[in-house]
């Protein structure tokens, strides 16, 4: 073999693992949440452009599946162009989604899927060259059964950290129901007809409450090395937090995490996702609120226990680093007998081994105060103390959030300070959920799971 013919043949094998490597990089996932992939077919030319080569996957955002939309078991919402808008916990220069069918009972034909920066905090109009075809296996047409979840390819989509992200489907067929999340406090868009590449606002008169299909955007980044995934219930998913404010306690801990990052403090450089669902419980699945309708038939159960999701929410998401817990005070006050503290506490702790056989460290949270609420008493606040003195005891998690302590009334604990009372005695103000975010060590976050003897 000549040197020449032999430059030739390296060449050849050195732009063939370029080409594997891309194909691997930027493949496509349809899987029921186990991770198993596919690799992408030939991009369309509207992606051709691939993100910059420099930095890593990680969740930028994400909503658990709660359960199926009450109204649309029949014809979900064919013929009509979902726009979510959703908030990017930290940035990048590509990006990618995942689109669930969990709930529905047929499959869901997707025609066209975009995704596109906000002109404005929760517009439905996109900002002028940021929109994007999404494609699935480099094909604009996805079909997802009904149980299952697809990945979008990744899309060359320059994503600021703190920005507001729209993500719009289109489907032209009836296909119910709609796996959805409530109590988003974001307002969604709707419009009639394929307006999927609509740059403007005008068609989306409809708005909703709730984001549909969609459920977690990652982003190819240089800011984070990794997710914070945070597990638990209404306090969590933000319930009375003011609506398109990102005041959420997660949003709050990302923006404190991001600002620590930029003053040079040695804390990780992690995103944040908010796997929160209202009404959740450890043990026992539960319903959303409206009511879900019955008769549906077999089926994942609506409002899955945080160990019935754990995999999915948790260990399914995207470059986890570390696990949040702020779990059990559902199952105290749902309970319609008195709860057993030590079955919660053995509910916590199964959650803690799931996390460590991946290697993940567990911080969690006290139960915070709930006295004025309908559903106390006084045997249901020694369930609660007794819980708390677990968590704190360091018998639970790696590492403790106190929760309990930061907000309770100094003059009476088994309350909320008024300021950060949203008024019902359960859920916190805005001020609330700062404060929660604000006695959050960072430092918590450094290190993995102890190692296990």
């Amino acid at each position: 073999m000549t040197k020449r013919h032999g430059y030739a043949l390296l060449s050849a094998i050195v732009a063939v693992i370029v080409a594997l490597s891309a194909a691997l990089y930027f493949g496509v996932a349809a899987d029921d949440g186990s991770g198993r992939s596919t690799l992408a077919g030939p991009r369309t030319p509207h992606n051709s452009a691939a993100p910059a080569a420099t930095g890593v996957w990680v969740g930028s955002w994400s909503a658990s599946p709660a359960g199926g939309e009450p109204g649309t078991e029949a014809a979900g919402l064919a013929g009509r162009s979902v726009r979510n808008v959703v908030h990017a916990s930290t940035g990048g220069t590509g990006a990618r989604v995942t689109v669930s069918n969990l709930y529905g009972r047929t499959e869901l034909t997707i025609t066209h899927a975009s995704i596109a920066l906000a002109a404005g905090s929760g517009s439905a109009a996109a900002t002028t060259d940021t929109m994007r075809r999404l494609t699935f296996g480099g094909r604009p047409t996805v079909v997802i059964p009904a149980g299952r979840q697809v990945l979008s390819d990744a899309v060359a989509l320059r994503v600021p950290s703190g920005g507001d992200v729209l993500v719009t489907t289109y489907s032209p067929a009836p296909s119910g129901p709609v796996t959805y999340h409530p109590h988003a406090r974001q307002i969604s868009y709707v419009a009639d007809g394929d307006r999927t590449e609509d740059v403007t606002s005008a068609a989306y008169t409809e708005q909703t409450e709730a984001w549909r299909y969609l459920t977690a955007l990652d982003v190819f980044s240089n800011e984070a090395d990794g997710t914070v995934v945070v597990l638990g219930d209404s306090l969590t998913d933000g319930i009375t937090s003011t609506v398109n404010a990102n005041r959420r306690w997660t949003d709050v801990l990302s923006e404190r995490l991001r600002g620590a990052v930029a003053a040079g403090r040695d804390v990780p450089r992690y995103s944040v996702v908010n796997q929160g669902i209202s009404g959740n419980r450890v043990l026992a699945d539960g319903y959303v609120l409206p009511r879900p309708r019955s008769g549906r038939g077999a089926g994942p159960a609506d409002n899955p226990s945080g160990l019935g999701r754990f995999s999915r929410d948790v260990l399914g998401r995207t470059n986890v680093k570390v696990v949040v817990v702020d779990l059990g005070v559902n199952d105290i006050l749902r309970n319609p007998q008195l709860a057993d503290p030590d079955t919660i506490l053995d509910g916590l702790r199964a959650l803690v081994r799931q996390a460590h056989a991946r290697g993940l460290k567990v911080v969690g949270a006290t139960l915070m105060p709930f006295q004025g609420h309908r559903g106390y008493t006084a045997a249901r606040e020694s369930v609660r103390q007794r819980i708390n003195a677990e968590i704190r005891a360091g018998h639970v998690y790696d590492a403790v959030a106190d929760f309990d302590k930061a907000l309770q009334d100094p003059y009476n604990p088994r309350r909320f300070r008024p300021d950060y009372d949203s008024g019902d005695h359960l859920h916190p103000s805005d001020k609330g959920y700062a404060r929660m975010a604000e006695v959050f060590e960072l430092d918590d976050l450094t290190g993995s799971a102890p190692a296990m003897l």
